[in-house]
């Protein structure tokens, strides 16, 4: 278990000291400690709750040491995290749980520093999870700064994500869809189509024609023995690039492109299909490292993708109507995907907002030009934030209305899709389609479907 809690508290502090990814960065952290199917899945609940949760065992934390989090070291405050989620959200025996912490504090911040953490981790074990929580609670302003403490979403994320549901007339889902926020989600796979084989008795996902379930246990070794034919991808992912090659049926030779590609999960799936179809693809990726990633995620797709190295708007600005099909699949908040980020609802605030979206009109509108007449693009976003869905489409309307129709997505991913899906017409009576991970297992991805003119 030492090994376990070492790793979970190597990604902890790298995710809060250095803006590391822990999705990235954890699994390598495992397979360089050299742990084994339990340990990894107990480094993985450490890392991954105490970020998901950091929010709620912050104010526990305030609140058994006496003191704003701030003033304590940040050294010392990751192993507190991490103790406090065992204590409160692990069946670890509590001097177990406090015992490792404070000797991991010992081993990184020093002697005294041990004394302060062992001091508020026994005066946490002494009251239970649910006092701990109505004691935190009695701090709240706010109907939803309690609830923000109850569930570990920002109160800004909590309202974003309310707007979001309220027009689509569901605002009664919004304590389905935090707690669907807080629980790990089930690992999906994608089969690329005509390359890689679904494995005898696997599971199929509900919607997507090429998604399944590898069960349990590390799914890398069926990504490896595939050759990347098939891969780790979410079923909203897989929906979303889906969407774009099926709207239409594929006329060989069309040229496509994927605008903003990293890390290139939807570029591969993408390929498939163009493949399939007689299409040829083109990824652009701004960053180099995602771009490097890009051209890995490609290397179970025979044939040649070029990936480019550009920023968007430029790269779509010097193709003019040089592409039939563009995916826009955007930067975003990333509140779509917060149950496999769990450090990203504490990451973005809302003064970030504008500035994603004004980007993403921009985006849009660069690909808008790209198109030839009857191109078709997908405006993709892991974000249900309604500037970021509905706001940014209402731009492009507005300055792009004589350009462009939009389609029913909705009705787009009812035919590819293989069950019904619960998709409500959103309030502004768009074409557009909006996942969640309550309702239907996948990321919260936004798609919307337009057709150049």
């Amino acid at each position: 278990m030492t090994g376990a809690r070492d790793v979970a508290y190597q990604t902890v502090r790298a995710v809060h000291a250095d803006d590391a990814y822990a999705n990235l960065l954890l699994p390598r952290l495992i397979d360089r400690a050299g742990l084994e199917r339990a340990d990894a899945a107990l480094a993985t609940e450490l890392a991954y709750g105490t970020l998901r949760r950091r929010g709620t065992y912050d104010a526990v934390i305030a609140a058994a040491a006496d003191r704003p989090v701030d003033r304590i070291d940040p050294v010392v405050l990751d192993a507190l995290r991490l103790g406090v989620h065992q204590l409160l959200s692990t069946r670890i025996a509590s001097h177990a749980a406090v015992n490792e912490t404070v000797q991991q504090v010992r081993e990184h911040a020093g002697r005294a520093a041990s004394g302060f953490a062992n001091a508020v981790l026994r005066r946490i074990a002494r009251d239970t999870p649910g006092e701990w929580l109505a004691r935190i609670e009695q701090t709240a302003r706010s109907d939803d700064e309690r609830l923000s403490l109850r569930t570990a979403h920002p109160v800004w994320v909590i309202r974003a994500l309310r707007r979001a549901l309220t027009a689509e007339g569901r605002a009664e889902e919004l304590d389905a869809l935090l707690t669907a926020d807080n629980a790990a989600p089930k690992v999906a796979m994608a089969a690329l189509p005509e390359l890689g084989r679904v494995p005898d008795g696997a599971a199929r996902t509900a919607y997507a024609p090429t998604g399944f379930l590898p069960g349990a246990g590390d799914p890398e070794p069926l990504v490896r023995a595939s050759g990347g034919t098939l891969r780790v991808q979410d079923e909203g992912s897989q929906l979303a690039a889906l969407a774009l090659t099926r709207a239409a049926p594929i006329a060989a030779g069309e040229r496509w492109l994927d605008l903003c590609a990293g890390p290139g999960g939807k570029t591969a799936l993408l390929a498939a299909e163009a493949r399939r179809g007689g299409a040829r693809l083109e990824a652009n990726e701004p960053v180099p490292a995602r771009a490097g990633l890009v051209r890995r995620a490609l290397a179970g797709v025979p044939g040649e993708v070029t990936v480019h190295e550009q920023d968007g708007r430029e790269f779509a600005a010097s193709h003019p109507a040089g592409y039939d099909r563009v995916l826009v699949d955007a930067p975003c908040t990333g509140l779509g995907a917060l149950r496999r980020r769990p450090e990203a609802r504490w990451r973005k605030s809302p003064q970030d907002v504008p500035a994603l979206t004004a980007l993403q009109v921009e985006l849009v509108t660069a690909a808008i030009g790209a198109l030839r007449p009857g191109g078709l693009l997908a405006y993709v976003t892991c974000s249900p934030h309604l500037a970021e869905t509905a706001g940014v489409l209402a731009e492009i309307r507005r300055t792009h209305g004589d350009e462009i129709d939009e389609l029913d997505t909705r009705a787009v991913l009812q035919t590819l899709a293989r069950a019904p899906m619960d998709l409500p017409t959103p309030a502004d009576g768009s074409g557009r389609a909006q996942l969640w991970p309550h309702r239907h297992g996948t990321d919260a991805m936004s798609i919307a479907l337009l057709r150049r003119r």
